[in-house]
């Protein structure tokens, strides 16, 4: 028996999911998007604002937890939710894309991969067991299968091989799991190629684990090409598990791939833009930086619950990005963060009342508006 289970609520004539994550934290309402908690903390946002936006599943990153403070002293400082102060669902991701991006430093053979810190240049060696010794240390209701991520393009034999190996590296993170409060999902890969994804699929599928994520996209591809190897691949996955897309997106990405039966999201899109200037609206996103901003008393959005819209102006805003005033990347980023969850609530909406295909028309017809009729 797995400690989390997918409860299915509805269908939309689209093929959109509405279902429930039940976790020993708590209950996930599905679609959902998580935000990226990588070191135990969002950032610019402390726990009781990130619970403020909606939130209900937050990610940690075991490659980067592993460095610091290391897996053993979260342990000792109680895991991971001990650790941040956030009392919901977690899950882990293993380091495999992390170790993907340190492409220069690293080793890949079929033992685990070998790579240089990039905080003190200590070689790390991070194999299927290792991951998962860490990530029941950290203790998340949801562990991610340690699985090897390619660049695209690349050679077909090479998106083969790291897919095949995947397979072998979920089965040995299977093997070495212990922890009964703790869910592992695996990862699928095959980089654009439908049959490779069938086949990775239908390995993972045969390991009967807790959940499948579709991974090895937004790493350089077309945005239509993703869409393609999404609806390649969820066919081949059980309706009665969770359907995780790693990394993305956009709210178009989110709106796209729940429409093509995913459950679950991730991005660090909504915080590091928050932190550059950049508000996603109703009406589209929005530069706070601007000119146009200098004396406008509305807020970001008029009937927006976050603190950014109920307290402040975008004048006051654009005022606190130019003065290289911090606040203004904490108040975007909470913003960000309760537009991906408003959107994701309105997603959840539209599905049970099977409106989803109006619904998606509607708001990307509304956030397609040039920037010039931006006011």
């Amino acid at each position: 028996m797995h400690s989390v289970r997918y409860e299915p609520l509805a269908v939309d004539p689209t093929g959109a999911r509405r279902g429930r994550l039940h976790t020993p934290h708590g209950t996930v309402e599905l679609p959902t998007f998580m935000p990226v908690g990588t070191v135990g903390g969002v950032k610019c946002v402390d726990v009781e604002r990130l619970e403020g936006t909606g939130a209900q599943m937050v990610l940690g990153n075991t490659y980067h937890l592993a460095l610091r403070p290391g897996g053993d002293t979260v342990e000792r400082l109680g895991g991971l939710h001990a650790l941040s102060g956030w009392r919901g669902p977690m899950l882990t991701d293993s380091g495999g894309f992390q170790v993907f991006s340190l492409a220069d430093t690293r080793k890949i053979d079929e033992r685990g991969v070998r790579f240089k810190s990039h905080v003190n240049g200590d070689v790390i060696d991070l194999t299927p067991e290792r991951s998962i010794q860490i990530q029941e240390q950290l203790g998340a209701d949801v562990a991610m299968q340690l699985d090897e991520v390619v660049q695209l393009p690349s050679p077909p034999e090479a998106v083969h091989s790291a897919m095949e190996r995947s397979v072998r590296w979920a089965e040995r993170c299977l093997a070495a799991a212990t922890r009964s409060d703790q869910s592992l999902f695996g990862i699928v890969q095959g980089g654009l190629d439908p049959e490779l994804r069938r086949l990775s699929a239908e390995g993972l599928v045969a390991l009967d684990m807790a959940g499948y994520a579709i991974g090895g996209l937004s790493v350089g591809e077309p945005a239509a090409d993703m869409y393609r190897t999404i609806e390649a691949t969820a066919p081949h996955l059980p309706p009665d598990k969770p359907r995780y897309l790693m990394g993305v997106g956009t709210p178009d990405d989110l709106l796209e791939s729940v429409e093509r039966g995913v459950d679950m999201f991730d991005c660090v899109m909504p915080t590091r833009n928050g932190r550059n200037g950049l508000a996603y609206t109703a009406a589209g996103p929005l530069r706070v930086k601007n000119a146009c901003h200098l004396n406008d008393q509305r807020p970001l959005e008029e009937d927006c619950p976050c603190v950014a819209c109920r307290r402040h102006s975008r004048g006051y805003l654009r005022h606190l990005f130019k003065a290289g005033e911090m606040l203004g990347g904490i108040l975007l980023s909470i913003h960000n963060l309760t537009f991906y969850q408003r959107l994701m609530a309105d997603v959840r909406g539209a599905i049970e009342t099977g409106r989803f295909a109006e619904f998606k028309r509607e708001r990307q017809g509304a956030w397609a508006k040039p920037p010039s009729q931006e006011p």
